[in-house]
């Protein structure tokens, strides 16, 4: 049994939607589920520390996912390779190794998608690349959750790898650092601890750096150990959801410290540039997604990348699972619970107003019988966009529209899809509209 058994991989995913990024890849990325059988689950991890930390903090959320996803009573028993029973000559692990969280390969600098909210804070991580440890450090970089800093962070970390691969990099958050500490004290082994962090590390990347405020032994040994890397020219990356003068209960010595070197914070990405995201994640994950589904889940995401790349696997799983094709009505159907809660809402009147006033005719005109094509098509582009931002129906858009059948909605709203393909005026129009509606 492997950890890609599906009620494994099945658990692991709903696990991932309830913690945070770090939360997970630390604590259950390195699990390894070695078998499943009479009601058991044997999960293998890699050291005692481990275990009594899963134990102590997630073992009831992985009984209850486990349960939920088998639908039968299930236990949970972990295991770990002993060092005591270790041949003598065999090679010591590296207790840092096992400590640090490992760096995702696929957060790299050309996975990062470009735009005006990122481009100076993604050139100041490439400047760190040329020469640690003189370029910008430390290098503070924060914003809200979500925005892509743990990205930035990680490729930092993977392209001096791929530079250097004796160097050494320590990759944590606040919160395993301050654990580690906390079972550094308690088992006396702070040697170990601040020889990790200052004489074995070359790099220090550590996320969420706003969680030791308050924790005044942490700030103290952090103090410390920035100084010792500082004052070796040790790059030092740090992230934090907030600039550092307003992290309440952090020290005011590790305040001026952070404003060492550069500050660089990362907004909210554009419409295009969320749109570019799903388009570069898609493109990765070999997935045809149409412009139109694009632009409609870039709307109802505008502040939190990972949720946006989160509605599209969701979309996209779904699509592949069941054989529907990715479109408009797929999407609303399959995102609705996400939709209902984060998307747009905009009224009828509001779309006609605006196409109306876009193509310099009146409203009436776009509800009234008139066929030529200067009435024609912003009578469509409007049914095309109250389809999509409205969340009204088929036959509520043709009542709102001189009564017109629910059929001519469907073919109206079809033959704009086409054209968003076809014609590169037609898309403009519609592009330009929607970011008026955003």
């Amino acid at each position: 049994m492997s950890r890609m058994d599906p009620l494994w991989m099945n658990t692991l995913s709903v696990i991932e939607k309830k913690l945070d990024t770090h939360q997970f890849n630390h604590w259950f990325k390195p699990i390894v589920c070695e078998s499943i059988t009479d009601g058991e689950v044997v999960l293998r991890v890699p050291d005692k520390f481990f275990q009594d930390w899963l134990q102590d903090n997630y073992l009831e959320l992985l009984r209850s996912e486990l349960q939920q996803q088998s639908a039968t009573d299930i236990n949970v028993r972990f295991k770990y390779e002993d060092a005591s029973q270790q041949p003598k000559n065999a090679e010591k692990s590296d207790e840092t190794v096992r400590r640090s969280i490992p760096l995702d390969r696929r957060y790299n600098f050309d996975r990062f998608v470009v735009g005006p909210s990122n481009q100076f804070v993604h050139a100041a991580c490439m400047a760190v690349t040329e020469a640690p440890g003189r370029n910008y450090n430390p290098l503070f970089i924060y914003g809200g959750v979500g925005l892509g800093k743990t990205h930035l962070m990680q490729a930092i970390g993977n392209e001096l790898r791929r530079r250097n691969s004796d160097i050494r990099i320590r990759y944590i958050n606040s919160e395993t650092y301050i654990n580690e500490l906390i079972t550094s004290i308690r088992t006396d082994q702070m040697d170990k601890f601040r020889s990790r962090y200052r004489r074995e590390c070359d790099v220090l990347l550590i996320d969420d750096i706003q969680f030791i405020a308050g924790k005044d032994r942490t700030q103290i040994e952090f103090f410390h150990t920035f100084n010792s890397l500082y004052g070796d020219h040790k790059q030092i990356v740090i992230t934090s959801d907030r600039f550092p003068q307003e992290i309440q209960g952090l020290e005011e010595r590790l305040k001026s410290r952070f404003q060492w070197g550069l500050i660089a914070d990362i907004q909210p990405p554009e419409l295009e540039t969320r749109i570019a995201i799903l388009n570069r994640k898609a493109s990765y994950d070999g997935v045809q997604l149409p412009e139109d589904v694009a632009m409609f889940l870039a709307q109802h995401v505008k502040n939190n990348v990972r949720e946006l790349e989160g509605m599209l696997i969701r979309l996209t799983a779904h699509c592949r699972i069941t054989g529907c094709p990715i479109d408009i009505d797929a999407t609303r159907h399959i995102l609705k619970d996400v939709l209902q809660s984060s998307g747009i809402r905009v009224s009828i009147q509001q779309i006609q107003k605006l196409v109306a006033s876009h193509f310099n005719v009146s409203v009436s005109d776009l509800k009234g019988g008139r066929r030529h094509r200067a009435i024609a098509l912003p009578r469509m582009i409007a049914m095309y966009l109250i389809r999509q931002n409205a969340g009204s129906s088929y036959p509520e858009i043709g009542r709102r529209f001189g009564n017109r059948d629910h059929s001519t909605v469907i073919s109206a709203v079809k033959k704009i899809e086409g054209q968003l393909t076809t014609n590169n005026d037609v898309r403009k129009i519609v592009q330009d509209l929607q970011r008026s509606l955003v």
